[in-house]
C-alpha cells in the first residue's frame, strides 16, 4: 500500500509539473507571438508613416470670381441668388441700366441682394466659383515635409463633413512663396516656421458631396 501510494504521488506531482510546463509554454508563446505582432505593427507603420507626408491643416475650396460694375451706380436688380448654378454669359446684376454678366460657368456662393445701393468697381455685387476649379488646399510648414512633396504625386484625403471616407487625388502645386509674406523677428530662442499652400486636384464629378469650403486631411504620398 505504501508503494502504491508513493506511485500515486509521484505520478500527480508529474502531472501538476507537466501541466505547469504546458501553463508556462503557452504563455510563452502567446507573450511571443503579442510582441512579434506588435513588432510587425511598428514595422508596418513606420514604413507607411515614412512613405507618405500628413498635412492635416486642409480645406477645399476654388478661387473666387467677383462680380461687380465697371463704374459706380445705384444697384437696381439682382436676377441671381446663392446656391444657383449659372452658365457663362448670364446676367447677374443690372446698374445703372447696365448689365453685370458671369463671363464663365460657375456656382453663386453670395450675393448682395439690396436694390437702390450704390456700388462700384471694389463693391463685390455676386461672388462665384468655378466647381471645376476646386482644389484641397493644404498647409504645411516649411520644415514638416515641404520639400518632399513634388506635383503628379498621388494623395488621399478625407473631408471631415464624411468621417473616414477616403477619396483620391494629385498633387497640382507646391506654392513656390510661403503664405505669410511679411517678416516677422521675435525674441524667442524658436524660430518661426513658415506655411506654405499643397492644391490637390480630384474629379470634381466623382465626389459630387465634396463642397466649397470643407475642411479636409490629407496623406500626401512620396
Amino acid at each position: 500500500m505504501k508503494v502504491e501510494r508513493k506511485l500515486e504521488k509521484e505520478i500527480v506531482k508529474d502531472e501538476k509539473g507537466i501541466a505547469k510546463y504546458i501553463k508556462n509554454h503557452t504563455v510563452r508563446i502567446v507573450t511571443l507571438s503579442v510582441l512579434f505582432v506588435l513588432i510587425v505593427g511598428v514595422i508596418i507603420f513606420l514604413s507607411i508613416s515614412q512613405s507618405r507626408v500628413y498635412i492635416e491643416k486642409s480645406e477645399i475650396g476654388a478661387p473666387v470670381i467677383v462680380l461687380s460694375p465697371q463704374s459706380p451706380g445705384v444697384l437696381e436688380n439682382v436676377f441671381v441668388k446663392e446656391g444657383d448654378i449659372i452658365p457663362s454669359g448670364t446676367t447677374v446684376a443690372q446698374v445703372n441700366g447696365n448689365s453685370i454678366k458671369s463671363e464663365v460657368n460657375g456656382l453663386v456662393i453670395s450675393v448682395q441682394n439690396t436694390p437702390g445701393q450704390v456700388v462700384n468697381a471694389q463693391t463685390p455685387v455676386v461672388r462665384m466659383i468655378n466647381p471645376e476649379e476646386l482644389r484641397v488646399i493644404g498647409h504645411i510648414e516649411e520644415n514638416k515635409g515641404l520639400d518632399l512633396i513634388k506635383k503628379g504625386q498621388r494623395v488621399v484625403f478625407t473631408a471631415d463633413a464624411f468621417g473616414s471616407k477616403q477619396y483620391e487625388g494629385i498633387v497640382d502645386s507646391v506654392s513656390p512663396t510661403s503664405r505669410t509674406s511679411d517678416i516677422v523677428f521675435s525674441i524667442s530662442d524658436k524660430r518661426q516656421e513658415n506655411e506654405f499652400d499643397v492644391k490637390v486636384k480630384f474629379d470634381v464629378n466623382s465626389y459630387p458631396e465634396l463642397k466649397n469650403g470643407m475642411s479636409a486631411k490629407m496623406w500626401v504620398y512620396k
